[in-house]
């Protein structure tokens, strides 16, 4: 049985990984190829093109790239024509495989969405072309049943895999400069968002000299790019060990995204952050209608975690909700009681093995 099975950045490159080795341990003689990372390679999945070419970030840097973007998506439909999958899994990625499962199910391809687009947040629109396109969506978060049956389009919830990477986590042990509280800064993972938001978080710095920053670098951006960024501040730099470095922090700077949730399963309080272009932050205003940019914030439906957004992202903002989620007892116990609430409202551990189970029901 073969896949063809497409991740356009980090995250889903880590939870494409985890389905492939459910699909593998049901069927081991499955086969895989397409668009991913590392960790995807890692299992097995020939990679044909690394994520690190194909991610971009921003309405504005998406127009800039467009040609690109559209070379890929031919080519990738070559690939899958050439290959002749008997199924093709979609990894999120929506500007990119919403466009292949246009194509895809048409010319005769199964088509499987795991991890719904935020279809719910912005261009609900598209719930239209999901329902002509895909053969069966897999949503992680409770409430995107709701949102799917009020377009009468029945969809499986199997919960959050984020809650299996864990499961299967081991501590490594990370050689810091010192034995002082921890406080990790994840920028992302991609050069563009690490690029605007690693210089910010790293401001705060100074004014904690009791602690030790440590920033969580991904293999797949090469070290200097890094120690640009990072110059002369007093942080330590370590590379894809991130829920290592979460298992011993204290609190987080987090770039909003997966990372929030991930910081959250680690139990550590966090201040989330996001910058973008002004025109790309302008236009996403215009069409995003949700009340919180935190997956945390959206599961629970309250502004738990503090979101600091576009001018919100300051030195001043950083440091006092820095120090009031270090040093605020009733803070630090709001957030752990909240923490607690979401994994409940995740659904548990097994939702790579149920999506696994789904789509090989579904591809004899």
């Amino acid at each position: 049985m073969k896949f063809y099975i497409i991740a356009g950045e980090a995250s889903g490159d880590l939870h494409a990984s985890n389905l492939v080795k459910a699909i593998k341990s049901i069927n081991a003689d499955a086969e895989f190829r397409g668009f991913g990372g590392d960790k995807m390679k890692a299992t097995g999945v020939e990679i044909v093109k690394h994520y690190r070419e194909t991610a971009f970030m921003g309405f504005w840097e998406v127009i800039k790239n467009l040609r690109t973007i559209l070379g890929f998506i031919e080519y990738c439909k070559k690939d899958i024509d050439a290959w002749k999958p008997d199924a093709v899994i979609l990894i999120d990625y929506p500007g990119f495989n919403l466009r292949i499962a246009e194509w895809a199910r048409p010319n005769g391809y199964r088509i499987f969405y795991y991890i719904s687009p935020q279809v719910w947040a912005w261009k609900s629109s598209r719930v239209k072309k999901i329902k002509r396109d895909v053969d069966k969506m897999l949503v992680i978060f409770p409430f995107e049943m709701d949102f799917y049956r009020k377009w009468n389009y029945e969809v499986e919830f199997v919960g959050h895999p984020l809650l299996d990477a864990l499961k299967d986590f081991k501590t490594e042990d990370l050689r810091l400069k010192t034995n002082k509280p921890v406080i990790a800064i994840l920028p992302g993972s991609r050069k563009q968002e690490i690029a605007t938001m690693l210089p910010i978080m790293l401001q705060v710095v100074n004014d904690f000299p009791e602690n030790q920053f440590v920033v969580a670098g991904v293999n797949s951006i090469e070290k200097t790019f890094y120690d640009e960024l990072i110059g002369n501040a007093n942080v330590d730099l370590i590379f894809d060990q991130t829920y290592s470095l979460l298992s011993i922090s204290k609190a987080a700077l987090v770039t909003s995204g997966t990372a929030t949730m991930e910081t959250a399963l680690f139990n550590v309080p966090q201040v989330v952050c996001y910058k973008g272009s002004s025109l790309s932050y302008f236009i996403a205003r215009r069409l995003v209608d949700v009340k919180y940019t935190a997956i945390v914030n959206l599961v629970l439906d309250r502004p738990l975690v503090k979101e600091l957004i576009q001018q919100d992202l300051n030195k001043e903002n950083l440091t006092a909700e820095l120090k009031r989620i270090l040093f605020d007892e009733s803070a630090k116990k709001e957030i752990s009681e909240g923490y607690t609430e979401l994994k409940t409202k995740l659904g548990g551990e097994g939702a790579s093995k149920r999506a696994a189970e789904i789509i090989l029901k579904m591809t004899r």
